[in-house]
């Protein structure tokens, strides 16, 4: 297992890359205006559901669905880049 590993560390590397560049191609594609900034609030900024919503002046329950649809988006998206 170890000498396998070793073999297809670069294969995995590559397979993160790929993923990393379809990921953001696909935030700008497929998500909504609304989605795209809850995602980057969330994910890049670090900021909790709570703060988002007082931040963007909605509930929190609307960011949570937001956030929902937004990562099933980006799934269906990127399920077949693997």
């Amino acid at each position: 297992l170890t000498m396998w590993l070793r073999e297809n560390a670069n294969s995995n590397s590559e397979l993160v890359i790929r993923l990393q560049q379809n990921l953001s191609r696909a935030r700008q594609q497929e998500l909504t205006g609304r989605q795209q900034e809850v995602i980057a609030l969330y994910f890049d900024e670090g900021m909790t559901m709570a703060q988002i919503a007082r931040y963007l002046g909605v509930t929190s329950s609307t960011v949570s669905r937001t956030l929902q649809r937004a990562k099933r988006r980006l799934y269906k998206a990127l399920k077949y880049c693997l």
